[in-house]
Formats: C-alpha cells, structure tokens, sequence
C-alpha cells in the first residue's frame, strides 16, 4: 500500500517544547518523588518556568502568544463549529487547560512559600489549600493527557510526538489545518 501524502504545520517552538516538559517534570517529581528543601526548590523552579512562559506568551514566537490562542468565545463557536479542523497550536480547550494548569502552578508557588514564612508557619487551613492546589494540578494533568488522546486519535494527529518535534504531521486523510499560515521553525 503507497504512503499518503503528508502535510508539516509547524506549532511549538524550543522554548514552549522545552517548558512544557520541564514543568510536567517537575510537577510530578514534585508530587511523586520529592520531599524538604528538593521539594521546595523544584516547586520555585516551577515557579520561576511559569513566568518565563508568561513573558513568552507575550513577546514570543507567533504561535507561543496568548493571543494566538487564548479561548474566545469567538474562537470557541468556531472551533465548535469546525469540529473536523485541527488547530495549529491549542484549541480552546486545551489553551484554557493549558492556562489554568500555570494558575495552579502560580497558586501553589505562593501557597508554599507563604508556608515557610512567619506569619503562616505552622497554619494548617494553608496547607491543606497547598494541598489541594496540588491535588486539582493533577486532575487538570490528567485531564489534559486524556484530551490529548482524544485529539490525537479523533485528528489522527501524534500530538505527543509535535511537543516533542514542534510539528503536526497528518495525512491528507487526516482533519484539515487552521489556515493561520505557516511560521518556520525557530
């Protein structure tokens, strides 16, 4: 049987490739793994990673911007509408996950950090919120990896493999791309 013709959209730079498994890294590592001051740091590292990403979400490569993706309800009716089109980068959906993932990485940032303070040493109604800050980041983890599962197989589109490469690869069986034009690797 001939190869199908295929089609490259190039989506994710370095940079967001490279924050995406870093902070899903560290946040399970985190979770999972880490204890006392590793803990800690990881958990400031994370931090620090989110604000990169804002900073990149704002002067970044075109498709890494906020306002490339953020989820309108324009961009919602749309994306309802098209069901069988693949978007370049994030659908709404996942951008809003993708947002509120970087919230509850901010959130816990601060919650820990308020932990080791003087004022809140000790308060048992901050840890419990740490934890479950904590908790909820990993139900929207999870939440996210199903989505892209359904994405992935619902497009035929390796999405796991484009954060790893920077490119969507699909088939000309496969649903059609956004037309948003094509930015070159970085």
């Amino acid at each position: 049987m001939a190869a199908g013709i295929m089609e490259r959209a190039y989506v994710w730079d370095r940079f967001v490739r490279l924050h995406h498994w870093s902070l899903a890294t560290l946040v399970l590592a985190n979770h999972f793994i880490l204890d006392g001051p590793a803990h800690r740091w990881a958990g400031y590292a994370a931090l620090a990673l989110v604000c990169a990403r804002l900073v990149w979400g704002v002067a970044g490569s075109p498709h890494a911007r906020f306002a490339a993706f953020l989820p309108t309800p324009a961009r919602l009716r749309a994306h309802f509408a098209r069901p069988g089109v693949a978007p370049r980068g994030h659908n709404p959906l996942g951008a809003a996950m993708m947002l509120a993932m970087l919230a509850l990485v901010v959130s816990l940032g601060i919650t820990g950090w308020l932990m080791r303070s003087d004022a809140y040493w000790g308060e048992a109604w901050l840890e419990d919120l740490h934890q479950a800050l904590a908790n909820g980041l990993l139900v929207c983890a999870a939440l996210h990896v199903a989505g892209v599962a359904a994405a992935s197989l619902t497009w035929r589109i390796n999405l796991p493999r484009a954060m790893l490469t920077g490119y969507k690869v699909r088939s000309i069986r496969s649903a059609p791309f956004e037309d948003r034009g094509t930015p070159g690797p970085d």
